[in-house]
């Protein structure tokens, strides 16, 4: 298929309109070469990949962008479409090809493809249909992309995020799992719901697994900078654990219910993923809880995983590991999520996948 359907041709004799259209400057100096283009590929047009482009292009972040999915068709028809909103959207490049030579020279790529969760599935269940399917996409963007950073979204995230990291070969500060980001994003606005104010003067974050062993960082919330259990104990306020808990399990099932309402989730991921973009490529060095290789910190040791913890993230990709207080019981909640993972990695042999610069496979 066709990487783009636009074409500075026109007419019969093939006249280059753009260069026709203006008159040029003469004795012009050339782009200045510390300039470079920002680049993004997005791997999987389904309801999320398309989510998460439609996004990015909305907020002037990139210069082009890549999609690529084995479905030709359907391929087309989204990059003709986000094509057709280029008068009311930052000028981008929007390329679409089912070959990764497309991806060639990402900053960063994002990997949506998977299979989809079905209503009540378990993300950890998930596993074992995808990790052949990134064992073909992983090494592509590597070989197109050596510099690039990957941010897998598929689920199970953290699992697929660590297979992502054994096949592509690259430190893994380059390696990103999108990880309790929304979880976290659903936890601040669960609570600003809960006291009437804006989410974003909520600070709060899940860390550990995406999923079902996810812990709940109630010790670090704070609520315009006020800390908010200190602050309800100082007014005497009452609140049980179980209340709190309750609204950690509401967060757990939030994905759950959208999917079983609606088949899918995309909205929120599609901003979710689009913020991470944003301080990776401008080097914000915000703090995001994001999938990352968690061995060495908050005494989490033994086999290599990947969960979500409060890190700095910026153009290299992981900055550092900011150093939230736990409590004693969040630190156990999290060293118990890190086993749960592991135990998921030991099931399924993943540990044995291994990196060739030519191509990368599951070792049997």
């Amino acid at each position: 298929m066709e990487k783009s359907s636009s074409s500075p041709s026109l007419g019969p004799l093939g006249l280059d309109i753009a260069q026709s259209f203006f008159k040029p400057i003469q004795h012009a100096a050339p782009p200045s070469p510390t300039k470079r283009q920002a680049k993004i590929s997005v791997i999987g047009a389904g309801n999320v990949g398309m989510a998460i482009a439609q996004t990015i292009l909305t907020q002037g972040l990139i210069d082009e962008i890549a999609l690529v999915d084995v479905n030709p068709d359907k391929l087309r028809g989204e990059m003709l479409d986000l094509q057709h909103a280029a008068a009311f959207l930052p000028r981008t490049k929007i390329l679409a090809s089912v070959d990764y030579s497309v991806t060639a020279g990402s900053d960063l790529c994002i990997v949506t493809a998977g299979v989809r969760q079905g209503s009540g599935e378990s993300r950890l269940s998930l596993v074992q249909r995808n990790v052949k399917l990134f064992s073909l996409i992983v090494p592509q963007l590597a070989r197109y992309s050596p510099d690039t950073i990957l941010l897998i979204v598929t689920n199970p995230v953290d699992v697929l995020t660590y297979v992502a990291w054994k096949l592509s070969g690259f430190p893994s500060n380059r390696v990103i799992g999108s990880g309790t980001n929304l979880d976290s994003s659903r936890f601040r606005f669960l609570i600003a719901d809960h006291l009437d104010v804006s989410a974003q003067d909520v600070q709060a974050f899940i860390v550990g697994e995406h999923g079902d062993s996810s812990v709940a960082i109630w010790s670090s919330i704070s609520v315009g900078g006020i800390p908010m259990l200190s602050f309800l104990e100082n007014q005497q306020i009452v609140f049980t654990k179980e209340t709190l808990e309750n609204i950690h399990k509401e967060v757990i099932e939030s994905a759950y219910e959208v999917i079983s309402l609606k088949a899918y989730t995309s909205w929120a991921i599609g901003y979710s993923v689009a913020s991470l973009a944003r301080t990776i490529l401008r080097d914000q060095r915000r703090v995001h809880p994001v999938s990352i290789l968690a061995k060495g910190f908050y005494s989490i040791d033994g086999d290599d995983v990947f969960l979500s913890l409060p890190v700095q993230l910026g153009r290299s990709g992981v900055l550092g590991v900011a150093n939230v207080h736990l409590t004693d019981e969040e630190a156990h909640r999290l060293r118990d999520s890190a086993k749960i993972i592991a135990e998921v990695q030991s099931q399924l042999n993943v540990t044995n996948l291994v990196f060739s610069d030519n191509n990368s496979s599951i070792a049997s």
